[in-house]
């Protein structure tokens, strides 16, 4: 019988030709098939449920969306506790991180030489082969159906934290200009503020997603996770970097959002 999950300690097959949700968890990776199972995983990434919210949200029964929930929580992917006005029903919430996605729907089919060729050798340029080696595993993933965005966020988040205290500058127009210029120094784009309420900056020549297929999504997950650390530190709270454009959707720069975020709503 098919359940949906996989990883260490499980048995089961999965079905190439549907999307799959991979979520690491401490007792290692899951993988998550059931479309169910997705759609209530995606919804604990947004925020906590009471069970029959989870069952409005499913549009299944309760006993089968109790099922779902039972398995989820033995594969480690979700929590549970009581609900503190009233004992008798538990809120879930998710204890897995989405790391990447399989999706046969979303594979790339141009040619991987064309992004091997645009290296040249004696270019001058020393970052030229480390851009060149992250775009061509990231494309080499795309053409397998392989997103990473979640995990590529992740990292970008760390690196922000650890980028932070060469750029942090009390006033907002600094930090942007000391960010703008750490991007330039390293070949990583160039940066300008094109509002200020809300901000955002526009970023030509991306080291991310220049060179990448045109896909018609926003593919700057890394810079996304960068910018969102880095923002967060200097507003003290919690920040959403948005991208709206992208040269992978076909524009000639990528364009980020920054906007704090508001205080989670008490239950």
């Amino acid at each position: 019988m098919e359940d949906g999950i996989t990883g260490r300690g499980r048995t089961g097959r999965l079905k190439p030709d549907r999307e799959i949700d991979l979520y690491s968890t401490p007792g290692g990776t899951r993988a998550v098939g059931s479309p169910v199972r997705r759609a209530i995983l995606a919804a604990l990434r947004e925020r906590e449920y009471t069970f029959e919210e989870i069952v409005v949200l499913a549009g299944r029964a309760k006993s089968t969306v109790s099922v779902h929930l039972r398995d989820l929580v033995a594969a480690g992917v979700v929590g549970s506790r009581a609900d503190p006005e009233d004992s008798r029903k538990k809120i879930f919430f998710l204890t897995g991180d989405l790391v990447a996605s399989l999706s046969p729907e979303e594979r790339v089919v141009d040619d991987l030489a064309a992004y091997a060729g645009a290296y040249r050798t004696g270019s001058g340029d020393p970052n030229a082969f480390y851009r060149l080696a992250f775009r061509t595993i990231r494309v080499s993933l795309m053409q397998e159906g392989v997103l990473i965005d979640p995990l590529l966020t992740r990292a970008g988040e760390r690196i922000g934290e650890e980028l932070y205290p060469a750029v942090a500058d009390p006033e907002t127009g600094e930090f942007c200009a000391k960010i703008a210029r750490f991007w330039e120094e390293h070949r990583l784009g160039r940066v300008e503020v094109a509002e200020t309420e809300p901000l955002v900056l526009l970023v030509y020549d991306c080291f991310e997603c220049a060179d990448l297929p045109v896909t018609g999504k926003p593919a700057c997950a890394f810079d996304t996770g960068i910018l969102r650390a880095l923002f967060s530190r200097h507003y003290g709270r919690p920040t959403a970097a948005v991208e709206t454009r992208c040269y992978s959707m076909g524009f000639d720069h990528c364009r980020f959002e920054i906007a704090v975020e508001d205080e989670p709503s008490e239950r």
